[in-house]
């Protein structure tokens, strides 16, 4: 499956959002599978969630990189302010979703950072070594 170019998210206002007091919060996400049988009911879950981040309020922007035969993928997104973001999570069918893949999952990686408007969309090597750095901090324990 080839990368999912940059999607703007349907929340025109989320680009430029009246009254936005900071600059948008980036979130990218390296999801590993235990088991190459998990990789095609994640890729039907996560069809089902790319239609729902993509009408969430306050997202500016996201895309996803599959590597099904490695068991990975990857999300980057880009965010009003944080509200936004923890909307998302916590609602369905992305919450379902999580919990119910959760038993599948081998690893997951998070990064969060603030950017410039003018900066997005991120590019998936900003994002990479972002992650790379993060599970790198997590494994000296630091």
């Amino acid at each position: 499956m080839p990368t999912l170019p940059w999607l703007p998210g349907a929340d025109r206002s989320a680009a430029a959002p009246a009254g936005a007091t900071g600059p948008p919060l980036v979130m990218a996400s390296r999801l590993e599978l235990r088991s190459l049988w998990s990789v095609p009911r994640f890729l039907l879950l996560s069809l089902v969630v790319l239609r729902q981040v993509r009408r969430s309020p306050g997202l500016i922007g996201t895309s996803l990189r599959a590597e099904p035969l490695k068991r990975t993928f990857w999300t980057l997104s880009a965010w009003r302010d944080q509200e936004a973001l923890n909307t998302f999570d916590r609602t369905d069918p992305h919450a379902r979703h999580v919990r119910r893949l959760g038993p599948g999952m081998r690893g997951s990686a998070f990064v969060f950072w603030s950017t410039e408007r003018d900066q997005l969309p991120v590019t998936w090597d900003e994002a990479r070594q972002r992650l790379d750095e993060q599970v790198n901090k997590e494994t000296q324990g630091t």
